[in-house]
């Protein structure tokens, strides 16, 4: 009889210590993904290897999809874990044990999820818009150099282009080609060209209020490049301009 007690005993055992000896886990989770697929999973668990930083071990991309599968065999006897997807992103697929839900935070969708007493698991089939992967080249500081660089040069060269257009004209003012003149001499041909008439070198000095000394120079130097005739009369000098 009480043999066959222990053998009862002996088998039940057999039968129920697989039951009680099975390792139970459980996690609180925040899980980030960035737009190059790399996954930083931190938190709480007592499950060995689930906490990664930057690893690209549960994501995979085809074409513009990119796939997110968390899954750990095994009976979580209960789990909780925030999962934030990049900015820009659009799913198209999910599937999670336990339930979930969805929000949207900043740009950002946040897939919040819990269970109990369950395998944990979490696939996201998910798109992120191209105005998201084009964000580096929006506000590299180069990019925003190069355009202020080419602002500058194009200011630089409208100017060149009106100082030189703005020579071209004095230099074909009323025909006569002053190329070559300076100030004081372009002084004497404005006032001889404005009064249509010759005029004595006194009357030039006093009109243009200039030293006598550098109206004979400057009256000699234009002369000299033929765009004027002096004539001397009595004591002065009548100064003519020369036609174009």
């Amino acid at each position: 009889m009480y043999k066959q007690i222990f053998l009862l005993i002996l088998i039940f055992t057999i039968i129920c210590l697989p039951l009680t000896s099975a390792e139970t886990y459980y996690a609180d989770l925040t899980i980030e993904v960035d737009q190059y697929g790399f996954i930083t999973i931190d938190g709480i668990t007592n499950y060995p290897d689930l906490l990664e930083k930057n690893t690209e071990n549960y994501t995979s991309k085809k074409q513009s999809y990119w796939l997110l599968n968390i899954t750990k065999e095994g009976n979580f006897t209960d789990f909780v874990y925030v999962l934030t997807l990049p900015e820009g992103s659009s799913i198209n697929y999910i599937k999670s044990s336990g339930s979930i839900r969805i929000e949207e935070n900043q740009g950002k969708l946040i897939v919040r999820g819990f269970g109990e007493n369950e395998p944990f698991s979490i696939v996201v089939q998910y798109q992120i818009e191209k105005s998201t992967d084009n964000e580096f080249i929006k506000f590299d500081p180069v990019f925003l150099i190069l355009i202020i660089l080419i602002i500058i040069l194009i200011v630089i060269l409208v100017r060149i282009f009106i100082k030189e257009r703005v020579k071209t004209e004095e230099l074909k003012e009323n025909g006569y080609n002053f190329k070559g003149l300076n100030q004081r001499q372009k002084q004497i041909m404005r006032l001889l060209i404005d009064n249509k008439m010759p005029l004595t070198q006194t009357d030039i000095q006093k009109m243009l209020n200039i030293p006598k000394a550098a109206v004979s120079r400057n009256i000699r130097g234009l002369e000299v490049k033929g765009l004027i005739d002096k004539e001397q009369i009595g004591m002065s000098n009548l100064i003519r301009i020369k036609k174009p």
